[in-house]
């Protein structure tokens, strides 16, 4: 069997009139696809959401940061009770130092960095061990302990790419399986203690908007996984990623559109030869057919594409879909923690098969 490992997740996921991803005037995020204009959410936006859903879930997340300094320091002195603020301020910008990390005089990092607990615990206690300061040893703690998050999404250090880590996980940028037409919602406000003699609005505005059904993708690299979680059990991880990816959204404008909903499909494949992101099922976009809207016609034209697919690459070894339709190409789960526990099962054979850790 070949050494490689991948799990891809497709999702297919309703959304009302909304704003979840705005872009810099404010507008919905937008995308040109087949010839037309697409609603998008960014893969940022996305992983940010599956980020706090792990912390919701109780699974350890990193924390990106420019107060890494002072992170490092409160470690120290929590684990050594008799140094001062300013001794641990010191000394932890020397084991940052050394591991090639310039901290700034007011006492943070030029850039935003992720660390997870188990590397500021790390270096803390290498730094109270009263060694002298190596630069391979300093780097060596920011390089192991990973949180899932770091684990899954990585990092990148511009000024010392020694301290980047591999992302083991990819998210494609979500768009609508068909074209879809921005939408302005014009409103006003009123001050409630203007009196009679007054008249108009306090406040005239316009926002925009739009409704769509989303096609989002992911995948993850198994072996990668295993490799960033330093021995962890990456299965276990994996499980976590699909479950919070599938659950989780975007805020924006939440509270003013009530835009909450979860995927109505979900298709989920392990494979040994590469992962695929099944997009091109809605090049041509899809089209809402005898008033039964675009979910339908979107579920055929994702399987549709996962069948074609089987022309370039290999079976899947397994393919497990939930939702509220019937599907032609694998094996259809009654919800989602039925899903979950049959991936575990497939991913721990496909594991010990390919002894991911080793």
């Amino acid at each position: 069997m070949s050494k490689n490992l991948y799990l891809d997740i497709n999702v297919l996921q309703t959304v009302p009139s909304s704003n979840i991803n705005r872009d810099d005037t404010g507008a919905p995020k937008t995308a040109f696809y087949g010839g037309v204009m697409r609603a998008r959410v960014s893969s940022q936006s996305w992983k940010r959401a599956t980020r706090k859903a792990f912390a919701e879930d109780g699974a350890e997340i990193g924390t990106r940061t420019l107060k890494v300094p002072q992170l490092l320091a409160e470690k120290l002195m929590e684990l050594d009770s008799s140094l001062s603020q300013e001794e641990a301020d010191k000394m932890a910008a020397a084991a940052l130092g050394a591991a090639g990390i310039k901290v700034k005089k007011d006492n943070v990092t030029g850039a935003l960095l992720m660390v997870s607990k188990g590397q500021i615990e790390g270096l803390a206690k290498y730094v109270l061990a009263g060694e002298e300061l190596d630069k391979k040893e300093a780097k060596k703690n920011l390089l192991q302990g990973n949180s899932l998050d770091l684990a899954l999404f990585g990092r990148m250090v511009a000024d010392n790419p020694e301290l980047n880590v591999d992302a083991s996980a990819q998210v494609a940028h979500a768009i609508s399986t068909h074209e879809i037409i921005p939408e302005y919602d014009y409103f006003t406000a009123l001050d409630d203690l203007q009196g009679k003699e007054q008249s108009g609005a306090a406040l005239i505005q316009t926002t925009q908007y739009d409704s769509a059904t989303l096609y989002r993708y992911a995948n993850v690299n198994m072996g990668e996984l295993a490799h960033n979680l330093d021995g962890k059990d990456a299965v276990e991880g994996a499980v976590t990623f699909v479950k919070d990816f599938a659950l989780s959204m975007p805020t924006g404008k939440q509270n003013s559109f009530a835009n909450k909903t979860v995927p109505s499909y979900l298709m989920v494949t392990v494979r040994d030869d590469t992962p695929v992101n099944l997009v091109s099922a809605f090049e041509q976009p899809a089209t809402a057919r005898d008033g039964k809207g675009y979910l339908e016609n979107s579920v055929n034209k994702l399987e549709a594409e996962f069948v074609d697919t089987q022309a370039f690459v290999d079976a899947p070894l397994a393919t497990l879909v939930a939702g509220k339709f019937d599907t032609k190409i694998g094996e259809k789960e009654d919800n989602l923690n039925d899903l979950l526990d049959k991936l575990r099962d497939v991913l721990k054979k496909a594991v010990e098969d390919e002894d991911l850790n080793n």
